[in-house]
């Protein structure tokens, strides 16, 4: 029924088949669909609710699917809003009207201050509408402004690490003492970035990174430099680690000595960024086009565009081909691909 008259996917009646089975009334499930394609629900955001939860279908649609609609829309946020919010996680769809989605929403926009920005962040994390905010959330941002986070580095936390905020507070209290035991300072933009990695690392992951760049040359005070300028380095796999450092080595232009002034060369892809980059320079040089490499700071930083700009484009001729070989480019026009860790 669902692949016929609604058009599903076979991967989402495939999960939907075991709830149909075990309904007296299909046309339940019919009503339910139906309702959602009339308040703008397209196939694809029907096909992804039924994936991740089937048993919507078998919900009762007068007690707890239109109430659910109708307080996103009493509540201010769009039409569009409300369906982006609910087919990324349509668990909200179980939660308690009362005691869970009404009280939620109204801490989160005394939190962030608007709809626009609740729904940003519902869009990405639904489990806000799930969980009792007043046993995680609220109690973990009291904590970071009494201890001298700025609001605005707490709610941007909200939006790209949502997690930690929902951890219970003791746990946060802990990762966020370690990182002022690593010496990250709590008026540096990383100390959020230093407290989600804990969030994320046992004890025991954490040694094996310090024991890795011990064994690379890093000292103590190299690390805890590393550490306080550029924390996201420490969430590199090991296995990475050791594929730049090799890479960067076999060129011979650059020693551990920089390695260690630019700890940040760990979190660029080998493939998509250095490969590409040295093969030009390794051409240019031998052709006697440029006289020296840049210093590892630059070439690990410069953009795709800019190396392009400055090492592709004069040169096409010599190494258009083998740029473009590598996928860098198509055409004139690059591919940013971002951080690969």
């Amino acid at each position: 029924m669902l692949m016929r008259k609604h058009n599903f996917s076979p991967a989402a009646a495939s999960q939907a088949a075991p709830v149909l089975a075990r309904m007296r009334n299909p046309n339940k499930s019919d009503s339910v669909i139906t309702f959602l394609k009339e308040n703008g629900f397209s196939k694809t955001q029907l096909d992804n609710i039924v994936k991740i939860w089937p048993q919507f279908l078998s919900a009762n649609l007068e007690k707890t699917i239109k109430p659910k609609i109708k307080i996103f829309q009493d509540s201010g946020f769009s039409a569009n809003d409300a369906v982006a919010i609910i087919s990324n996680d349509p668990r909200i769809l179980r939660q308690s009207l009362k005691n869970r989605i009404i009280p939620c929403l109204a801490t989160l926009k005394v939190l962030l201050g608007s709809n626009f920005e609740v729904a940003r962040l519902l869009k990405n994390c639904g489990w806000f509408l799930e969980t009792n905010l007043d046993n995680n959330l609220i109690q973990n941002v009291e904590f970071l402004k009494n201890y001298g986070l700025p609001l605005e580095q707490i709610t941007w936390s909200m939006h790209y690490f949502p997690m930690i905020l929902l951890r219970k507070p003791e746990t946060v209290r802990k990762f966020v003492y370690k990182a002022e035991q690593m010496g990250v300072r709590k008026s540096s933009r990383m100390f959020i970035h230093a407290v989600r990695l804990f969030s994320s690392m046992s004890e025991e992951t954490l040694e094996l990174k310090l024991r890795t760049f011990h064994e690379l040359g890093f000292s103590e005070d190299d690390i805890a430099a590393t550490f306080r300028s550029v924390p996201l380095v420490f969430g590199v796999s090991e296995k990475k680690i050791k594929e730049v450092k090799d890479v960067l080595f076999a060129t011979g232009k650059y020693k551990m000595s920089c390695i260690v002034k630019n700890p940040v060369s760990f979190m660029y892809s080998v493939e998509k960024r250095y490969k590409p980059r040295f093969k030009v320079l390794e051409i240019l040089e031998s052709e006697s086009l440029i006289e020296k490499w840049p210093c590892l700071a630059v070439l690990c930083r410069m953009s795709g565009k800019k190396f392009y700009e400055k090492f592709v484009g004069p040169y096409l001729d010599r190494v258009g081909d083998v740029y473009v070989a590598k996928g860098v480019v198509i055409g004139n026009e690059e591919v940013e691909r971002g951080f690969e860790c």
